[in-house]
């Protein structure tokens, strides 16, 4: 078969509903406002590695401990609402690591305009200053920056991927394919406006990489941010203005087995 073929057949069979059944996407569609679903969907995707209903089950008591408001209680919480979150454990996400993200989403909402707002920034910085990159390389990093100016413990460093030190940044790429992307299916929620949809970036993981290579999309080895320029150079060979949709059809014969 015709690899466009494939890539647009299997992007059609994996855009269902019935994908948000089994995927962390499923978080955030609790909630209807811009703001709830945006930091909802932060905080599923920030934890986003592991067994995914252990990546449901623990966002969702995240969300829990939040009382599920999340926007409300990211900029009302007082301290002794915060003590519950000392608790939370995710394989190596810990309650220090909860607390500083709880504190640096507060900053972002209060000084810099929002989630939306700073990447948005990002890549607006990255068109005025042209490098070697994707313009999303840019607001990726200036997103970090901004999340990290926050005070935090040296080892919640880790759980906010640093492209500038050649991180694919996965699941940043996946949680802005969320917000971004809208098609008829309703899977990706569309909220975010001030970033086009064909300046995404492929949500490199060990399944979609796999297919990716067998199919000859990727011939670079490691998982790494040079990788997800490569791959999604050449998916936007077959959707200019919208690369990352094969993302499903990757992952999808991936993760389900097809190769």
């Amino acid at each position: 078969m015709n690899l466009q073929l494939l890539l647009d057949s299997k992007y059609r069979f994996y855009n269902q509903e019935e994908f948000i059944e089994t995927d962390p996407i499923q978080i955030p569609r609790a909630f209807s406002q811009k703001e709830d679903i945006e930091i909802a969907g932060f905080i599923a995707a920030a934890i986003a590695w592991g067994k995914r209903p252990m990546i449901i089950r623990n966002a969702n008591r995240w969300l829990e401990m939040m009382d599920n408001a999340p926007y409300d209680f990211v900029m009302n919480a007082r301290e002794e609402d915060l003590k519950p979150l000392l608790h939370f454990v995710h394989r190596t996400f810990n309650g220090d690591d909860a607390l500083f993200f709880i504190t640096s989403l507060q900053n972002i909402y209060k000084n810099h305009g929002g989630l939306e707002q700073v990447f948005t920034d990002g890549l607006k910085q990255d068109f005025e200053n042209p490098r070697n990159y994707s313009p999303l390389f840019g607001a990726l990093n200036h997103f970090r920056e901004v999340f990290m100016s926050s005070p935090h413990l040296a080892r919640s460093g880790k759980h906010i991927a640093n492209p500038m030190k050649g991180s694919a940044a996965k699941r940043l790429n996946m949680y802005l394919r969320w917000m971004i992307r809208q098609d008829e299916k309703g899977v990706d929620f569309g909220i975010w406006k001030g970033i086009e949809p064909k300046h995404l970036m492929i949500p490199l993981d060990v399944h979609s990489g796999r297919v990716a290579r067998k199919l000859g999309l990727l011939n670079r080895k490691a998982d790494d941010w040079k990788s997800v320029e490569e791959l999604t150079a050449n998916l936007r060979q077959f959707d200019a203005n919208d690369p990352v949709k094969y993302d499903f059809a990757l992952f999808g014969m991936g993760v389900f087995g097809e190769m």
